[in-house]
């Protein structure tokens, strides 16, 4: 396994995620859900940025390495699926919102997979509507951990929320457009194994 600055930096993340979601857990700390709120918020945020970082860093430095790219995504999935399961037991988040978000991401990584193990992966690669549903749900994220007014003029239980049914849409919306990219290829293995 190598290790890496960038590596280190998803592995910061994987190890930020317990917070994400301790925060809200763990009574001995004492905080209030305001306090709470900020807490998991500023912890979501940094994770999200080491998201962006340890990419942009592993490209600089040329330090790509296949265990980076396999962790990466991985450490991805865990913080939006952590995060959204506290989301849905605080009640800021319908559980059917969730399910699909987690539900795609789970589809799409055994979509990936198995078009890796046929030679295909370029077929599903991430899409540009990926990266805006991507970047709509790691908006609405933080905001619904907040889940109060900012700075006096942002509500963002009203933000976060519209912001992840955006997600929500362009989760289903991506997921057709990769189904629809595979079946080719889908088609074409079943009809070699009859």
């Amino acid at each position: 396994m190598p290790f890496n600055i960038p590596i280190l930096l998803t592995w910061l993340r994987v190890a930020l995620i317990p917070l994400v979601v301790g925060v809200f857990y763990l009574p001995e700390i004492g905080l209030n859900r305001f306090e709470q709120g900020i807490a998991s918020t500023i912890v979501f945020i940094v994770a999200a940025l080491t998201d962006w970082f340890d990419g942009f860093l592993a490209r600089r430095w040329n330090q790509t390495s296949a265990f980076g790219a396999f962790l990466d995504p991985v450490a991805d999935k865990l913080m939006v699926t952590g995060a959204l399961l506290v989301l849905v037991h605080l009640g800021r988040v319908h559980p059917v919102i969730a399910f699909i978000i987690i539900g795609r991401e789970i589809a799409i990584s055994a979509l990936r997979e198995w078009m890796a193990q046929i030679g295909a992966s370029k077929s599903v690669a991430v899409s540009s509507l990926g990266k805006i549903k991507t970047t709509a749900q790691m908006i609405a994220i933080p905001m619904l951990l907040y889940y109060d007014t900012l700075l006096g003029v942002v509500d963002t239980r009203l933000w976060g929320t519209i912001l992840l049914l955006v997600a929500a849409v362009l989760t289903v919306w991506s997921m057709l457009y990769y189904l629809r990219k595979a079946m080719p290829l889908i088609k074409k293995v079943h009809e070699n194994s009859n």
